[in-house]
């Protein structure tokens, strides 16, 4: 029987599965780039906002506790985003002519709040709650940065669940003392600069946070790595 094809078919065949395989690949590859990039996470995209807050002058300048204005960080779900009153306590006599912080006393007359742009806005079917990764002892740096050196803040993490789940497999690597918690200037300790905690030095990590765990009750990685955790 006459052969149908000609015998460079073979060759040809070969090379287009290995280099539909290859663009796949690459695909797949250009894709990954993408989602994880700061186009789509935002990571280190400052967020305009209706005032120019700045942290950095509020937070590394003034000294204001996180907890001024996000006052229901440690009781509720939510950390709270302050009441145009709380800005108006200092700004009614601080900068009170200012032009930049109009809509701040525009707000305050006509009593409508300001729409702040959500900067960390995590997705409707995710469940996070504030106060108990502060009573386990997760520092607002850990997840939020360096905030007191931000003039716009913006996100230094993706937000993804892979992120998340960094920390619930391995807490020990990310827990500090409850009292170090709202501090933007805690290291984790090393054999260079060791930690003191309950009378005891410890110089690495590691060693700390199993101390911790234990003490705050944390939850084993098994339970905190369960989908209900964060799906409910």
């Amino acid at each position: 029987m006459a052969q149908i094809f000609h015998r460079s078919m073979n060759l040809l065949s070969r090379v287009s599965i290995l280099g539909g395989v290859f663009i796949l690949a690459l695909l797949g590859w250009l894709i990954d780039g993408f989602v994880r990039s700061s186009y789509v996470t935002e990571v280190n995209v400052a967020r305009e906002q209706p005032v120019p807050f700045s942290h950095k002058h509020h937070v590394a300048g003034l000294g204001i506790d996180c907890r001024y204005c996000h006052n229901t960080v440690e009781e509720t779900n939510f950390a709270g985003i302050p009441p145009t009153k709380t800005c108006m306590n200092c700004h009614a006599q601080v900068w009170n002519d200012a032009p930049i912080l109009e809509p701040v006393r525009a707000s305050f007359r006509s009593d409508k709040s300001l729409e702040w742009t959500r900067v960390h806005d995590l997705a409707d079917f995710v469940f996070f709650n504030h106060s108990i990764h502060i009573a386990k002892g997760v520092g607002c740096q850990t997840c939020h940065g360096q905030v007191d050196q931000m003039p716009l803040v913006w996100r230094t993490q993706s937000l993804y669940m892979e992120w998340c789940l960094e920390c619930h497999r391995e807490p020990e690597m990310y827990v500090r003392p409850k009292d170090q918690v709202f501090s933007m200037s805690y290291a984790q300790p090393t054999r260079d600069k060791p930690v003191a905690w309950e009378g005891r030095m410890f110089t690495s990590q590691m060693e700390l946070g199993a101390e911790l765990v234990k003490k705050y009750k944390v939850r084993s990685a098994a339970l905190l790595t369960s989908c209900s955790v964060c799906h409910r």
